[in-house]
């Protein structure tokens, strides 16, 4: 019997010791995130300190106070998962902190797609360190991708620990601040494993529509505050609408290119296009045109990772809106509580 358990702990030795050898890319990966991430979290300051601080500007103080009302609002109100999140804060002393790399296939809409534990599949991959992004996006270059490094403003480690306010937040308006805060608390209430464009643009509706509400509660439905971020999302909604048909146009371009046509033509046709839906963006009657403007003489044309993200977060927002509207009437808080519910008893959403 001892001589049978011996064995079958050497097999299991053996089992574990093969999944870590097979899986030591992923291994190696994954401790790098937990050490990047729990810096952070370990040199987090509870906000009720930062506000006793005299040392402490009274601005970010303010901004730290605002914080907290749109979390309260945000599980009070719209139903969000109560959690500690944005309760501590890290100042990043006006540093990147995190680096994602992006890919998409050069003449088709197709992102390069990542497989993690727990979230499944992902469109993005993310780094602590930019050396490390940057040998990443080497990599995904090799394997005939185009790519993209970008650092987000904010992100969520999905319940797993307590995501402090990044100091960087803080520069934001009360409306991008509200939007950011419930974007990212919208994640941490529902993430479903594989469905990035899902989250994404769920987190996204939820974000802009939430901060609306929080907004008109706050400051009053005709105040500046309300009226700006208002020109904000018509802002968005006009872009948005205009990079959902360029995205298909260029979509449907690539579809037309046969396996005969050199690949000097298709650049040179990829190029054009690009450059003419960056063009037509000056066209836009927008409040503020130069948020979104592109401008020629200092960046060149984005590639196809650019509109990839883009879809990526907005290309189901007029389906959320019908289904919002028609069905639960402008109900924010019913609408986040109805879709966990159906995540939860793996029910179809219908989107």
């Amino acid at each position: 019997m001892i001589n049978k358990f011996l064995n079958f702990l050497k097999f299991l030795l053996f089992l574990t010791l093969l999944v870590a050898v097979w899986n030591y890319k992923l291994i190696f990966y994954g401790v790098q995130q937990l050490n990047g991430q729990l810096k952070i979290i370990c040199n987090s300051v509870q906000v009720a300190e930062v506000i006793k601080d005299p040392n402490v500007n009274s601005e970010i103080k303010e901004k730290l106070l605002l914080v907290e009302e749109i979390r309260r609002f945000a599980m009070d109100s719209l139903g969000l998962a109560n959690s500690d999140n944005y309760t501590t804060f890290y100042d990043q002393h006006e540093k990147p902190l995190m680096w994602v790399v992006t890919g998409c296939k050069p003449y088709s809409l197709e992102a390069k797609k990542w497989n993690f534990p727990f979230v499944g599949e992902v469109t993005y991959k993310g780094f602590f360190k930019e050396h490390r992004a940057k040998k990443e996006e080497h990599l995904v270059k090799q394997q005939g991708y185009e790519t993209d490094i970008y650092s987000p403003s904010a992100w969520s480690t999905l319940g797993y620990f307590t995501d402090p306010i990044l100091s960087n937040i803080l520069k934001r308006g009360p409306g991008r601040i509200s939007e950011l805060i419930i974007h990212e608390l919208t994640h941490a209430t529902i993430y479903l494993e594989s469905s990035v464009d899902f989250n994404e643009n769920f987190a996204t509706f939820i974000g802009e529509q939430g901060a609306g509400k929080f907004l008109e509660f706050k400051y009053g439905s005709e105040s500046p505050e309300v009226i700006k971020y208002r020109n904000f999302l018509e802002d968005e909604e006009i872009f948005s609408s205009y990079m959902m048909v360029s995205s298909k146009k260029l979509d449907s371009l690539y579809k037309s290119f046969t396996p005969s046509l050199p690949l000097k033509e298709k650049a040179k046709l990829k190029y054009k296009m690009i450059a003419e839906i960056m063009l037509g963006i000056g066209k836009l009657n927008l409040h503020s045109p130069q948020r979104y403007r592109h401008d020629f003489k200092k960046s060149p044309l984005p590639n196809n990772t650019d509109f990839m993200a883009f879809l990526r977060y907005r290309k189901e927002q007029e389906k959320f809106k019908i289904v919002f509207e028609k069905n639960y009437h402008g109900d924010l808080k019913s609408f986040v509580a109805d879709i966990v519910k159906k995540s939860e008893l793996k029910e179809e959403i219908p989107f």
